[in-house]
């Protein structure tokens, strides 16, 4: 079973900036998107961005204009720059990848902490 390693999360204070990427162990193929989604303490878990398999972007209002989704296609990696980072984006952040024929892959979960 292919997993997803997820690394790049830490404690950063507001307005500061991290990158999260996100490896599979295994080969997926194909990949109809990639993306991340979090999930803070007493929440349900939310999008935050995803890309596809031609690279249209979509991303959740919150993060826009301060988050940027991007891959890497060979290496079926994905990465989420996060700048101008809030206390609020604070969250154990999940990588996804959506494959035709599959339940979909997760990751583990990378925790971000923004302090204010």
């Amino acid at each position: 079973q292919v997993q997803l390693v997820e690394s790049g999360g830490g404690l950063v204070q507001r307005g500061g900036s991290l990158r999260l990427s996100c490896a599979p162990s295994g080969t997926i193929w194909p990949i109809v998107s990639m993306g991340w989604y979090r999930q803070a303490p007493g929440k349900q878990r939310e999008l935050v961005a995803t890309i596809d398999s031609i690279g249209n972007t979509n991303y959740a209002d919150s993060v826009k204009g301060r988050f940027s989704v991007s891959r890497d296609v060979a290496l079926s990696q994905v990465y989420l720059q996060m700048n101008i980072l809030k206390p609020e984006d604070t969250a154990v952040y999940y990588c996804n990848i959506e494959s035709p024929g599959t339940s979909g892959y997760w990751g583990q979960g990378t925790q971000v902490t923004v302090s204010s």
